[in-house]
């Protein structure tokens, strides 16, 4: 039997608070690229494992940072001085019963493939790249040896997932997402991809500060620089005003300062600020919902990169949240649920040394609806094999 807890939670709804803090870091954001750059490098690992073993072996991505280049902007377009440096770091395996695997190549061919299709101005040629992935020790290692139909958990450690997300959650994700899609750049192609949405809600009042750098080379003065900040500020409080029933406030670029030249607008020559100004490290950006939401607990725990079917880092964080929206959507009279899971090192993963559910009700007790959460909990740990199989083929987003 599994060991789940199931109690009523004393507090008040995160909604129903007078503030609330949520961020999002978006596609260029030299944190969010490192994020997503690693964990697409273990996504190719685990099926180059996969076609040639069947199996998915020891690697952890968990470590890699993004070192700032130097660049300078001009009206019109500027120059790249000095290069942006992607350094992969931790462990894989090299090796498989004599069957060399080339993980240098793969991380190296991921990270530029990953660059073009998200980052228009940033010239893959142009990146450094120094890769200190090694092998791993003996003892972790092992547990991908032991043919287990569960693997053991590769630490002990703690995640924690919610559900639902609250309205300025949901705006501050939907907005960043809205100014990096395709569509807005069509609309805006001046308008950089390291953007950064902070939203503050005061009871029903949401302030929006938004950054995003334009690129240097559609801006032709500092007049014109401010014609365009314009439009596109426009163009976002529009978007807000229609997504929220929140009453939005929105701001841009708010370090600007008119008649102080290059000084006082944010240009950029390749639309990240990783350009020159801001390095990035994996597990600094988003959580694995997309948002840094400042009111709830959070894991400590970077889940890009890690290994899907063993490091419980990255296993239950992303599962911690789909076992509460699981538990939101199809359990009745619920209006806040937190999940908590607790694994113990070389224990299956199916089987955690804690699976905890705090409940808020919007209405009856928690006792009346004990046993269906119970069911949900036990339903998505016994798919467990079917999720890492999911996180091991990048289905499932985690920054």
């Amino acid at each position: 039997m599994r060991n789940i807890d199931i109690e009523e939670l004393g507090a008040i709804p995160v909604t129903e608070r007078n503030v609330e803090v949520v961020e999002r870091k978006g596609i260029g954001h030299p944190d969010y690229i490192c994020d997503s750059i690693m964990n697409s490098v273990s996504v190719e690992l685990c099926k180059e494992y996969m076609d040639r073993f069947g199996a998915i072996m020891h690697h952890n991505i968990d470590k890699g940072m993004l070192v700032a280049g130097e660049v300078k902007t001009k009206f019109g377009g500027g120059v790249i001085l000095k290069p942006m440096r992607i350094i992969f770091g931790d462990r894989a395996t090299f090796e498989v019963e004599g069957e060399y695997i080339d993980v240098e190549h793969i991380a190296i061919n991921t990270a530029g493939n990953w660059i073009k299709e998200n980052l228009r101005f940033v010239s893959v040629e142009s990146l450094i790249y120094q890769v200190e992935l090694a092998r791993g020790s003996a003892e972790l290692t092992d547990i991908f040896k032991r043919k287990d139909t569960i693997l053991g958990a590769n630490d002990t450690s703690a995640a924690v997932g919610y559900a639902p997300m609250t309205p300025t959650e949901t705006i501050v994700l939907e907005t960043e997402m809205y100014l990096n899609s395709r569509e807005f750049k069509k609309s805006f192609p001046e308008s950089g991809e390291d953007i950064k949405v902070m939203g503050l809600r005061k009871v029903d009042e949401l302030h929006l500060t938004v950054a995003d750098p334009l690129v240097d080379m559609f801006i032709d003065s500092e007049n014109h620089y401010f014609r365009k900040k314009d439009e596109l500020l426009e163009e976002i409080k529009t978007f807000v005003e229609e997504n929220t029933e929140l009453v939005p406030s929105v701001y841009l670029n708010t370090l600007d300062r008119h008649g102080r030249g290059m000084g006082g607008i944010y240009l950029s020559v390749t639309g990240t600020s990783a350009e020159d100004a801001d390095s990035g490290q994996v597990g600094r950006g988003n959580r694995v919902n997309g948002i840094i939401p400042l009111n709830r607990p959070v894991s400590s725990e970077a889940a890009a990169g890690k290994n899907p079917v063993s490091h419980v880092g990255k296993i239950y964080n992303v599962l911690s949240h789909r076992i509460a929206s699981e538990i939101y959507l199809n359990v009745p009279d619920i209006e806040e649920v937190y999940v908590w899971l607790l694994s113990q090192i070389g224990e299956p993963i199916d089987h955690p040394k804690i699976a905890a559910a705090q409940v808020i009700m919007a209405r009856g007790t928690v006792e009346s609806v004990e046993g269906e959460i119970n069911e949900v909990i036990e339903k998505e740990l016994s798919n467990i094999n079917e999720f890492c199989m999911e996180l091991a083929y990048g289905r499932i987003p985690v920054c």
